[in-house]
Parts: C-alpha cells; structure tokens; sequence
C-alpha cells in the first residue's frame, strides 16, 4: 500500500497533465518513467480525487472515446474466435401486444377492511402505488365465494379458456401390502 503523502514535483505534474487533458492511466505512465515510481491509474485517480481534480475533468472533459490498443501497449488481449466477425448487437425488443383486462360494470363501495361485513365481497381496489390505500368492493357476496357474483366470475378462467381434456380410462391396480 502506498502513502497518500505525494512529494511536491508530483503532484505538481499531475496538475499539469491533467490540465493537458490526460487520462490518469497516461498520467500515471508519465510520472512513473519521469520518477521511476510505481503509481498505478487508481493511485493517480485518488490523489486527483483528493487534490480537487476529478469533478472538474468530470464536468469539463467530454467523455473518452475508445482508441484501438497497438500491441507495443501492453496488456492481455482476448484472442478472437476463429471464424467470428464482429459482434452484431441483438435486435431491439418487439413491443408487447397489448393486454385486454377484463372487467365487471359494478360500482364498488370501496370500504376500508375494518368496515367489510361478514358477507360482503371482498375484492380488492386501490394499492398500486405506496401510498394508494386498499379498499374492498362491499357488495354482498354469492355463497361459497368471497366475492360477489361479478367478481366471482371475473377471477375464475372463463370456460372458452379452459383446456377440455378427453377423458381416459383409468386402471386401478391393487398392491398387496407388505
């Protein structure tokens, strides 16, 4: 780990090639061959941070175009597939169709859960949002269901939905138990 104590030369230069407009990876490059130091590009970065030099490139400099690496720079390569051109990007999305709802011609009463009787139909409304409150339809509910008649069948899958299956024999086989 290095100090964050810089001598004075350095950082003088580093306020210099930062005023020139280079990258912290060249700058580091640079005060490493003029100082024989071993600063990395995160070295420079933090001590540019610290000296007040980051929000101003931030805000001045327009942002880097990428630049084609010369094989005297160094660094791993990947090496490219055989056969494989240049990575195509995929097609954008295709919208998605749009979803009818289905819907009752009822007027709910909207009561707060507390309010909600023994028999009333307890569909919900409201609570998209955080702050949306969740009210329930009120209306009185049909026997054997928690909703009323139009929410009941609204939540149950419409018969030309369902899938008849045919149906089959069954065999049942007896096992003798052991």
């Amino acid at each position: 780990m290095q100090s964050t104590d810089w001598p004075d030369p350095h950082s003088k230069m580093l306020c210099e090639l930062h005023a020139r407009g280079l990258s912290y990876a060249a700058i580091a490059r640079a005060l490493n061959a003029q100082f024989g130091t071993a600063y990395t590009r995160n070295a420079t970065l933090g001590r540019g941070k610290r000296m007040g030099l980051v929000a101003a490139a931030a805000l001045t400099s327009p942002r880097a175009q990428a630049r084609p690496r010369s094989a005297a720079a160094g660094g791993r390569r990947r090496s490219p597939k055989a056969g494989a051109g240049p990575m195509a990007l995929p097609p954008p999305p295709k919208p998605a169709a749009a979803v009818r709802l289905r819907s009752v011609g009822i007027s709910p009463r909207l009561l707060s859960l507390d309010q909600l009787g023994t028999n009333d139909c307890r569909y919900p409304y409201g609570g998209v949002r955080d702050d949306d409150p969740i009210t329930f339809c009120g209306h009185p509910r049909q026997p054997g269901s928690c909703y009323c008649t139009p929410h009941h069948h609204l939540t149950r899958t419409p018969p030309e939905e369902t899938a008849v299956r045919p149906v089959g024999r069954l065999t049942l086989r007896l096992v003798a138990a052991a």
